[in-house]
């Protein structure tokens, strides 16, 4: 095994650890409502979640486009590649 997934195995089991451990109800307050009973386990599974959501989305690598790469395309087809200067026809002859 790579260290990479035994590191990754050891967080998952120190993570399921502590959500067993915190299982017990906390009274939880929406902004809308009034104050309900929820457990721990359930508060702490959705904020690593959407934690793990929002690192996904924010270290993918995106796709960037260049305006220069497409203004070395257009130059490049514009150019006629088969006429010669004169300094190259003298080094060829």
């Amino acid at each position: 095994m790579k260290a990479k997934t035994i590191i990754i195995i050891v967080i998952t089991a120190l993570l399921t650890i502590f959500l067993m451990i915190n299982s017990e109800p906390v009274e939880f307050d929406f902004i809308i409502g009034a104050p309900v009973a929820i457990s721990k386990l359930i508060v702490i599974g959705i904020c690593i979640i959407i934690g793990f959501i929002l690192g996904f989305l924010a270290g993918r690598p995106r796709k960037t486009v260049s305006s220069y790469d497409q203004e070395i395309e257009n130059h490049q087809a514009n150019e006629n590649k088969s006429t010669l200067s004169d300094e190259d026809r003298d080094y060829i002859s």
